[in-house]
């Protein structure tokens, strides 16, 4: 094989966007790694299927692909619904995703005066991931300069508190009973003024995650165990796992971290009578991103904690992971800013529904890979490498 046909291979295998050749009769002959994701299959599954119907798109996909070969140019088909598979734990189930196509001929070979042998080029550009990754990304930008303002606000903010408190609680000494109730009211809101100035610099000052392979559902059952004898004692807890999930690579103590304050935010919505929550875990191969630089994201590893709370406040539901954000009264707003930004730096994925009676949070995850090593604990390696090879059978 020549250089020439190891770079085009290169290119084909890095291209961020699904994209699959067919042949002169509409026959898949050729899809690239993106293209498997998307439609959650493997090219050898893929080739000899029929595209139109393979594709499920809401457009004429027959007639735009006769209409290239007819005209020799390419035709682009703008906001198409178009149905990909997803595993949702076990099940298989159908999912339209907003997507623009582009069609075109492939350029033929030296001499030949049409397509090469009637093959077509046919690359889709999902739209809904791309455009919630864009502000998912200005929303991380935008809260870490706000904090990055705020952390540096927050030294000189509290050194003359300090002197507030102090000086308050000397006046306190030489006054009667009611003067005392507000010189006790300031020491208490200065004092609640340095915690909250405390939590800002802990936000600014989170160090880089000190990632590795682990096992998901060993942190989960951690911070369950934990969240069950604290602040979540008053409710129900109950876990759907995949137990087939590979490694993911990521810090144990910031996810936990993570997964704890999304527990504890549902025992916080549900109130002294508590209520119920569930831990989801399962693998979705349809779960891809595509960064700003071009490059795609695999995050196949889900995880879903989903409460039966009274939802968050409409108002305030787009923004909840931005900084200062919060449906509680005293709330500080930087617990879920935390999160998504923990997630961020795990390039990683959050989201969340939410209605009356069920919020759900999403995270996703990406795999491990053999060069970023596994955990130290004993039988580790064998278990998650037994889960991975389990879970390519079961796609492939």
């Amino acid at each position: 094989m020549s250089t020439l046909a190891l770079d085009m291979r290169g290119l084909w295998a890095a291209l961020p966007v699904p994209a699959l050749v067919v042949d002169a009769q509409n026959r898949i002959a050729e899809a690239n790694p993106a293209a498997e994701i998307f439609l959650n299959t493997s090219v050898r599954r893929l080739h000899g299927q029929d595209l139109p119907d393979r594709l499920r798109v809401d457009a004429p996909l027959r007639a735009a692909l006769a209409r290239v070969r007819a005209d020799r140019g390419a035709v682009f088909i703008k906001n198409a619904e178009v149905a990909g598979h997803t595993h949702e734990g076990g099940a298989r189930s159908v999912h339209a995703v907003l997507c623009n196509l582009q069609i075109a001929p492939l350029e033929g070979r030296a001499g030949a005066e049409g397509p090469q042998d009637g093959r077509l080029l046919v690359m889709l550009e999902p739209q809904e991931f791309s455009q919630r990754l864009d502000k998912a990304q200005a929303r991380t930008a935008s809260a870490r300069s706000a904090i990055g303002m705020a952390d540096m606000l927050a030294h000189e903010i509290k050194n003359p508190l300090a002197g507030i408190t102090g000086a308050a609680q000397l006046l306190a000494m030489n006054l009667g009973r009611e003067e005392r109730e507000l010189t006790d009211l300031i020491v208490a809101e200065s004092r609640r003024i340095v915690a909250l100035l405390e939590q800002v610099e802990q936000f600014g000052n989170l160090p880089p995650p000190e990632r590795r392979s682990v096992n998901i559902h060993d942190i989960l059952d951690r911070a369950r165990k934990s969240a069950l004898v604290g602040f979540a004692a008053h409710m129900r807890i109950e876990d759907q796992y995949d137990p087939s999930l590979p490694a993911t690579y990521a810090d144990p103590d910031q996810i936990m971290q993570v997964v704890l304050n999304l527990l504890k935010n549902a025992a916080e919505a549900a109130g002294p009578d508590g209520g119920h929550v569930s831990i989801r875990t399962f693998f979705d191969l349809g779960r891809s991103l595509r960064r700003r630089e071009g490059a795609g994201a695999r995050l196949p590893l889900q995880i879903e904690i989903a409460d039966d709370g009274p939802g968050l406040p409409p108002e305030i539901a787009a923004h909840v992971f931005d900084p200062f954000v919060s449906g509680r009264e005293n709330g500080t707003g930087l617990g879920l800013a935390l999160v998504s930004r923990i997630i961020a730096d795990h390039e990683g994925w959050i989201s969340v529904e939410s209605r009356p009676g069920r919020t759900v949070f999403r995270i996703s995850l990406p795999v491990a890979q053999p060069s970023e090593g596994l955990r130290d604990e004993p039988g580790a390696e064998k278990e998650t490498q037994a889960r991975a090879v389990k879970r390519r059978k079961e796609v492939f």
